[in-house]
């Protein structure tokens, strides 16, 4: 079985959402971020990095989403989550997904995480760091909207890893200060994710987890 530690209101919510379309078996364990149990001796024997999520699997430990995603797709190959019986298309997957990785979730980072950067005490450059999120974040959604969402699905008619990992982000673009009518494409991508069955079934699982003592 599969065990998937995550935390509310995180990256990790696409994997859980892979974990439930692709029917895995699996399990949960929800990392709560506000006492800092990323930060445990009992976490960090997990993920040494102190992040969200990580996959237990019969062959070791995964971490970042980008790679979990992947293996998920791969094992279980009858989802076709992946394209990977076609060398180019499974590359445009994993391009899409390296952007939304290394560009907009690093974008959206800035607002909450400016001390991953500068010292937490250096307040003007996190301050000047928050107020840039607006416009990094949404020239990452605009790139997203004009050059990379095809249609109705990211990789056009079949849906994907990179459907998931898209919904997630786009969670947080209000937050983010992004005008949500600047990207109508990427919110009716959202409206859509938010309907599948397995969204609801992993997004509920997190609420409930959430509101439990």
């Amino acid at each position: 079985m599969l065990k998937l530690y995550y935390a509310a209101n995180t990256c990790s919510l696409a994997t859980h959402i892979v974990l439930e379309e692709v029917g895995a078996d699996y399990s949960t364990v929800r990392v709560d971020f506000a006492q800092e149990q990323q930060k445990s001796s009992d976490y960090l024997k997990v993920n040494p990095k102190a992040r969200v999520p990580a996959l237990v699997t019969d062959k070791g430990i995964l971490t970042e989403t980008p790679a979990m995603l992947v293996y998920l797709a791969q094992s279980f190959p009858a989802s076709r989550l992946a394209l990977i019986d076609d060398p180019f298309a499974f590359a445009q997957v994993q391009a899409f997904n390296s952007y939304l990785c290394s560009h907009l979730h690093v974008a959206h980072a800035h607002r909450m995480r400016g001390h991953r950067w500068v010292d937490a005490d250096d307040k003007a450059s996190i301050a000047a760091m928050q107020r840039k999120v607006p416009e990094s974040v949404g020239a990452a959604f605009d790139m997203v909207e004009r050059e990379m969402l095809k249609g109705p699905w990211v990789m056009g008619e079949h849906y994907t890893i990179c459907d998931p990992y898209l919904f997630t982000l786009a969670q947080w673009l209000e937050a983010d200060g992004v005008d949500p009518k600047r990207i109508p494409r990427v919110i009716d991508h959202r409206r859509r994710m938010a309907e599948r069955p397995g969204v609801r079934k992993a997004i509920a699982e997190e609420v409930a987890r959430a509101a439990s003592p």
